[in-house]
């Protein structure tokens, strides 16, 4: 029997059908991204599973596939921004994809020639070695191709069919006072925890375009809920000698990183951020509750209105498609350029060493054993945020190795991913906003990772 409610906007049916429509897509997608899944005696969730397995079998021939695409990239966008082809012009999709701006065009050009001469092992040594070039063409490209292609085609599980408005109206009484945001955001800070942080940005940049999110909102979600994956923390932990404090590690991780989304909306730049929707459009979202409804019956009939709309499984594969072309030849050259650039300047300049000058004495007051060591890998988290576990690796002193570890993850602002994924898409975040929030994150989350690291040891 069909089930009817109304408030003073709208009048509301659905019968089974319609329910099951929300429903079905809605708990594969939230299988797929959000509730975590035991493996191996480990956690992960059904994306990273797939990814997983993906790279079990196809992980030798990722870096030659990802050589040809960022090529590819570089090589359309230049005969597209200056040929200016009208079957390009007159695409939307195949403007904004191929006729960039100069910095995303050299950007594309020295990923290329970055990954060009990696992949073929010519040229400089600090370019091609695997402490730079080779780690991202090796290691981090493969990772995020198989999560993004996957991604990519099974996000609207979780987006088109009702599973966040279902949610956020649930949670919304929560996440707006705490965070300054709406509830269904929670859902990108989950499939960041327990998937991928670039994967919980991708999703919070779909939401803002699709008018979910206030420019500030998305801003405040990509900088403080994008935080490294669960699994990747077990990586972290054993690389480090940690294992048997793991618990400990994450929860001074997850503790840290809560008190930093607290206060870091309530402080430049994020309060700078507008409050407008994505070029200036109406907003797409609505979590009030009618004051004659309960809150779970309200939350229902929110995803069933958003699973009517869906697009058939026709659309969803282009959009799928459409999502992850995209991904691939905007992202995965810019990661190659900024990524190898950031490593260079790491492994073979002391830039990061002179930064870190000022910070010896601080860790020393904080009582950190091997300042002089621990102060560089605190400030080369920017560049990438295994760079200071491997600073601190072989440093004899656990308690240091621990506020490190820590802190590379509560820190979550790094180049040669997350931050590169964040300034490839819609959400108004530029260079500098991102270093002075990974300082401020560093600010506030060292002094309480170090207090709970001196009652642990």
């Amino acid at each position: 029997m069909a089930k009817k409610s109304s408030d003073s906007n709208r009048d509301i049916r659905y019968d089974r059908k319609s329910f099951l429509k929300f429903a079905l897509p809605s708990l594969l997608g939230l299988i797929l991204f959000v509730i975590p899944l035991p493996y191996n005696g480990d956690f992960t969730i059904g994306v990273g599973r797939m990814a997983d397995l993906f790279r079990e079998s196809f992980g030798d021939i990722l870096p030659g596939l990802m050589t040809v695409v960022v090529i590819l990239s570089a090589v359309l966008s230049l005969f597209a921004s200056f040929a200016k082809p009208k079957f390009v012009m007159e695409q939307p999709f195949l403007k904004n994809l191929l006729a960039v701006g100069p910095l995303w065009l050299i950007s594309r050009v020295l990923g290329a020639i970055f990954i060009f001469l990696t992949f073929y092992e010519i040229g400089p040594d600090f370019i091609t070695s695997g402490a730079t070039g080779g780690t991202i063409l090796y290691e981090l490209l493969p990772t995020l191709a198989t999560w993004f292609f996957f991604a990519g085609f099974l996000l609207p599980l979780l987006l088109d069919f009702g599973a966040m408005d279902y949610l956020g109206t649930l949670i919304r009484k929560f996440m707006r006072p705490l965070f300054r945001v709406p509830g269904r955001s929670a859902i990108d800070g989950i499939a960041s925890w327990i998937g991928s942080g670039p994967v919980g940005v991708v999703l919070t940049d779909k939401q803002y375009q699709s008018r979910f999110y206030t420019a500030q909102e998305a801003s405040i979600i990509s900088v403080c809920f994008s935080i490294v994956s669960l699994p990747f923390a077990v990586v972290v932990a054993q690389f480090l000698e940690l294992q048997h404090v793991f618990l400990q590690f994450y929860f001074t991780i997850s503790f840290a990183s809560f008190i930093a989304a607290l206060i870091l909306p309530r402080i430049p730049p994020l309060t700078k951020k507008s409050q407008d929707y994505f070029e200036g459009g109406e907003k797409n979202i609505n979590e009030e509750v009618p004051g004659d409804r309960s809150l779970h019956n309200w939350a229902v009939e929110k995803g069933i209105l958003r699973a009517k709309e869906a697009n058939g499984a026709t659309g969803v594969g282009v959009d799928g498609t459409k999502t992850v072309i995209d991904i691939y030849l905007s992202l995965m050259p810019l990661v190659m350029a900024w990524g190898t650039l950031s490593l260079i300047i790491v492994e073979h300049t002391p830039i990061f060493t002179w930064i870190s000058y000022p910070l010896i004495p601080v860790l020393n007051l904080l009582q950190i054993p091997g300042a002089e060591v621990a102060a560089p890998a605190v400030v080369v988290g920017f560049a990438d945020m295994f760079l200071p576990s491997i600073l601190v690796s072989n440093l004899e002193y656990e308690i240091t190795r621990f506020i490190i570890g820590a802190m590379s993850f509560t820190q979550l602002i790094y180049l040669s991913e997350t931050g590169a994924v964040i300034l490839k898409s819609k959400i108004p975040m530029n260079l500098l906003d991102l270093f002075i929030i990974f300082l401020q994150r560093t600010i506030i989350t060292l002094p309480i990772v170090t207090l709970i690291a001196h009652l642990i040891y």
